[in-house]
């Protein structure tokens, strides 16, 4: 698919957008005029609508009942609140279920889901098609006007319950998208190497998706579902969204991202170009600098998708949610902190879900803005203090993150492709060692985007690469040409292994970036569980080690205990004006942060201010003014110094400003 060219339309809302989920069609109307009034005294300006509501607006096939939302949107509307209204093809109603079962998704093992959960639907089936864009065109013909109306939301999700079908349609469906990228069976053949036990396929009609057999699939069967799967949903995303721009071209269209470490359910990378907003539902796991750099991580791909541009936090959560096995409420403070850090890294928008805590339904026990224990609680006094941060920052609103000088370069296609098949190390958890390389970078208040290959590495002064298992060749140009043209590259262990088909790349590790880093990797040597090598200049590795020897590469250290003792763990090489390392280990966090310590020295990067551990400063630049952030996630009262007004208490700060523990500060640099 061609990426569409971006279209120009306004942010939703007048500076930063707050609120979330509103699920009136829950309540009996006598609650809707408290939350009408409680919403005011938050300073709610913004609610998603109609995630899960067709059932409600349409409970018989064609016979629809809109007064109730036809009421509420005229109560926000005079509320002054804007309305990002869904299309309610999340949660399809039971009667289409019982009338049409073949639409609910097949698993893996050949079973088909019962009516009952969300996103019960396969995106290939041309049935469960026909009904969405019914629904999406008879929701957008009656409001698309509405003047409370701000923007477009497309399902919810996407891939959160329906990532991949096994039935005979997406398996159709699959054919035919094989048939596009291959051109013929033989081609198939070969990218996937079916010779292997025989397998190879006569026609393209023999072809199946990768479901449940003795053994693991075919690696390159497995990694082309996972793309089809990404395309299937994003085909049926722009289905929807073609019918809301036909009908209203001036409002944005978006859908929430669930972005984290990855690998995700669909590639957001290559879904960003076709939405006019990106959004990201994030709830953050962990507690204290764990949660903290969670949620900088999330935030730092969102921006990376698109730098510079401003993105929309859809959702995360008040205090505690409902999934995790054991989920843990927010301490006090934490709820402001993890919003404006969010703000910090790009977000114009702090989204809940949801506005009011459900008291039935799966979600009962999700926190809401408004807690089942009502107004005289914690988290509503904090919501309310939310509420006026955000509206005393609120020309914070439009400004840029400060462009980063370092990236870390992640692909959803090469997490799949690492999950594909059988590896060396079948508990490695690869994704995680790009999160330890940002944490180092974080704690020193660093910047980094998180970016896919996609991305123009040029604004980039440092580029880290940290297990990119699969790296097409044009990946493996565009880096030689960013540390050709003076850029410096530290590649990791397990990059550059398997082509885009996920087969092998012959002649030595590290495949792609072999001859860029002037090393060849002969043998991996996994370490057992709770065993560590020695590196000759006092670093440690765990997990992870290879026989590695240089190929005209400085040997920066070497193994000094263990099988591989002599021989390079490390290496830097010069090429053309900037230079590449290679790390062969995965380094414990004391030798990681002494390896980015060298792999920075010399670029001139320094964080916005000068802080102590366990604060977190991050600067926002306008066309007129600069805005730094300082989140104090320790326990003990930090002092920066930094010259100012303080938004959030209006004073002048003249050198050295002081926030107590759990707090933030949002500072008008002079």
């Amino acid at each position: 698919m061609t990426a569409p060219e971006p279209r120009a339309l306004p942010w939703p809302t007048a500076g930063i957008a707050f609120g979330g989920d509103y699920n009136p069609e829950q309540w009996p109307r006598e609650v809707w005029d408290e939350d009408i009034r409680l919403m005011g005294d938050a300073g709610v300006n913004f609610v998603t609508l109609g995630v899960f509501s067709w059932g409600n607006f349409e409970p018989r096939e064609g016979e629809f009942d809109f007064g109730w939302l036809d009421e509420i949107m005229d109560r926000l509307d005079a509320a002054k609140i804007g309305v990002d209204l869904s299309t309610p093809t999340a949660s399809p109603p039971i009667w289409l279920h019982r009338e049409h079962p073949e639409i609910l998704p097949v698993t893996r093992t050949g079973q088909r889901y019962s009516q009952g959960g969300r996103l019960g639907w396969c995106a290939s089936n041309p049935i469960w098609r026909r009904y969405a864009l019914r629904v999406v065109e008879t929701v957008a013909a009656r409001y698309g006007s509405h003047p409370a109306l701000r923007m477009w939301h497309v399902s919810n999700e996407l891939g959160g319950g329906n990532r991949k079908c096994y039935c005979d349609a997406s398996a159709e469906h699959f054919r035919r998208w094989l048939l596009a990228r291959y051109g013929d069976v033989q081609s198939l053949n070969d990218a996937w190497g079916t010779a292997f036990w025989g397998h190879r396929y006569a026609d393209m009609d023999q072809v199946l998706p990768p479901r449940d057999c003795e053994t693991a699939p075919n690696p390159g069967l497995a990694l082309d579902f996972s793309r089809f799967a990404s395309d299937a949903l994003l085909e049926h995303f722009l289905a929807e969204r073609d019918v809301l721009v036909a009908l209203t071209p001036d409002l944005p269209v978006t859908t929430n991202f669930m972005v984290s470490t990855g690998p995700h359910v669909v590639d957001y990378a290559r879904w960003a170009p076709y939405v006019d907003i990106t959004a990201n539902d994030h709830y953050a796991a962990g507690a204290g600098a764990v949660r903290a750099q969670d949620v900088a991580f999330a935030a730092d791909r969102m921006r990376g998708f698109n730098p510079g541009a401003p993105w929309m936090l859809m959702e995360h959560a008040a205090s505690a949610v409902e999934w995790r096995p054991r989920n843990r409420a927010n301490e006090p403070g934490e709820l402001i902190r993890d919003s404006l850090a969010h703000v910090a890294r790009g977000a114009d928008s702090s989204l809940f879900f949801q506005w009011r805590a459900s008291t039935a339904g799966v979600e009962q026990f999700h926190s809401g803005m408004l807690p089942h224990a009502g107004t005289r609680t914690r988290i509503w006094r904090e919501v309310c203090q939310l509420g006026g941060i955000l509206r005393s920052i609120n020309e914070v609103a439009g400004s840029a993150v400060e462009a980063a000088r370092i990236a870390i370069l992640v692909d959803d296609e090469a997490g799949w492709a690492w999950n594909a098949g059988q590896k060396p190390h079948n508990e490695l958890p690869l994704p995680q060692l790009a999160r330890e390389y940002h944490q180092v970078l974080w704690e020193r208040n660093l910047l980094v985007d998180v970016v896919s290959p996609l991305t123009n590495l040029r604004r980039y002064d440092l580029l880290i690469i940290p297990g990119l298992y699969l790296a097409s060749n044009a990946t493996a140009r565009a880096i030689d040409l960013f540390v050709r043209q003076g850029g410096r590259a530290v590649v990791t262990f397990l990059s550059g292994i398997v082509d885009p088909t996920n087969r092998v790349r012959a002649g030595g590790y590290p495949g792609a970036f072999r001859d860029l880093l002037g090393v060849v990797s002969e043998e991996f040597y996994p370490l057992l569980a709770g065993d560590s090598v020695a590196l000759d200049n006092g670093w440690t590795a765990t997990t992870w080690s290879e026989l590695l020897s240089s190929d005209g590469a400085e040997i920066v250290a070497r193994y000094s205990s263990g099988p591989l003792s002599g021989s390079p763990a490390v290496t830097r090489r010069k090429v053309g004006r900037g230079e590449a390392w290679y790390v062969s280990a995965w380094l414990e966090q004391n030798s990681l942060e002494q390896l980015l310590s060298a792999a920075v020295a010399g670029l001139g990067l320094q964080p916005p201010a000068q802080a102590p551990q366990d604060v977190e400063v991050v600067r926002r630049v306008g066309p007129t003014a600069s805005y730094l952030f300082v989140l104090n996630h320790g326990v003990e009262s930090a002092t920066i110094k930094v010259r100012g007004v303080d938004l959030l208490g209006g004073a002048l700060i003249d050198g050295s400003l002081t926030i107590p523990a759990g707090m933030v500060a949002v500072v008008k640099e002079l």
